[in-house]
């Protein structure tokens, strides 16, 4: 622990180089803000589904797009992603060392394209793929089809080497960070080096240029009918993108917040806190026009018509239907056929009387 902390303060890559608190830090910021913004969505879904239920099934794809936006207008004006810019970072290409460009140059193309693509598709098939994996293991484990077809032998196979290569990929980025405390690698990420790139912090001369920038932005005047219309939409992209980002530096403390409140680890304690009594089925189930939807018959499923068979409930809204009816609902529409309430296969709950 001793040679570690010398060789931390030692600094051998200069001044201009972040510590590994800054650059995970960072990292961290991004990978808070989307678990906050997603159970925003959540809510207003779980609250409104006919208004904000594509909200939700589109999420990934909303949030990719702005995320777009955002890394792009940093990139291009601050040589850095919002992350970075919050900490006061910047990043240089490879080999750029003697004599630094300033953060309002930009990056090269080649190393801008690479840095946008890294930062915005990756956590993006990431997170695709974690969801892919968590379906078909719902897929698997609900499934009442015996696995006979050679695609379910492959996705289970998928399954069993998933774990494997995700822990490559973690102790790929450990490795990394460990190589960068010790001074053997200027990257804490290997995407940096990818992208050909790394971290520097921001100099005297970079925070006063990006300060004039920001204060000559309106100065430059344009007399042709295209070039008016492109400054118009540069201006309209660069004022949601500018909205976008004043927006999350605000409130970032306040999402890191929400990520911690709603983290895995403190789901038990929320819970218990949060308990109350199981509240009374709707009122609005005794009117119309839900009476169009549920049989006068206790013993008759809502979906079919018909005697139950294999009597399951949905424990987001206590109703309940044969298996093989909810099953195939909730796997097609991911909502209570009654209710609308957002509801997924592990809510699926079987019931068994005495008599059976």
């Amino acid at each position: 622990m001793a040679e570690l902390g010398a060789h931390l303060t030692a600094a051998p890559a200069g001044a201009d180089r972040p510590s590994v608190f800054e650059a995970v830090a960072q990292d961290s910021l991004m990978g808070a803000l989307k678990p906050a913004l997603q159970h925003l969505a959540k809510v207003l879904a779980e609250s409104n589904p006919a208004r904000y239920g594509s909200l939700w099934r589109w999420f990934d794809e909303i949030y990719v797009l702005l995320d777009l936006l955002l890394q792009q207008h940093y990139l291009a004006k601050c040589s850095a992603s919002f992350s970075e810019n919050f900490y006061s970072l910047k990043r240089i290409p490879m080999g750029e060392a003697a004599r630094q460009r300033l953060a309002t140059a930009g990056l090269p193309k080649r190393q801008h394209w690479k840095s946008l693509l890294l930062l915005v598709l990756v956590p993006y098939l990431k997170g695709k793929l974690e969801k892919l994996v968590s379906s078909l293991r719902e897929e698997d484990e609900y499934s009442i089809h015996p696995p006979s077809s050679s695609w379910k032998r492959f996705y289970r196979a998928f399954l069993a080497a998933y774990p494997f290569v995700n822990m490559t990929w973690e102790g790929w980025f450990l490795i990394q960070q460990l190589c960068y405390i010790l001074g053997k690698a200027q990257h804490h990420s290997p995407l940096l080096r990818l992208a050909g790139v790394r971290l520097v912090r921001l100099t005297a001369e970079d925070i006063q240029a990006l300060e004039e920038k920001l204060a000559g932005a309106t100065s430059g005047q344009t007399h042709s009918f295209t070039s008016r219309v492109q400054l118009a939409v540069r201006k309209a992209l660069g004022g949601i993108a500018f909205s976008l980002s004043t927006g999350l530096s605000v409130s970032v403390f306040f999402l890191q917040f929400l990520d911690w409140w709603y983290s895995s680890e403190n789901q038990e304690t929320i819970k218990s806190l949060t308990a109350l009594p199981t509240p009374p089925p709707p009122v609005h189930l005794d009117h119309e026009p839900s009476s169009a939807v549920l049989p006068r018959l206790k013993t008759v499923c809502p979906l079919c018509r018909r005697v139950r068979v294999n009597a399951t409930a949905l424990s987001t809204s206590g109703f309940v239907f044969c298996y093989r009816c909810i099953y195939s609902h909730v796997k097609a529409h991911q909502r209570c056929p009654v209710t609308g309430y957002a509801t997924e296969l592990q809510h699926l709950v079987k019931l068994y009387s005495p008599e059976s």
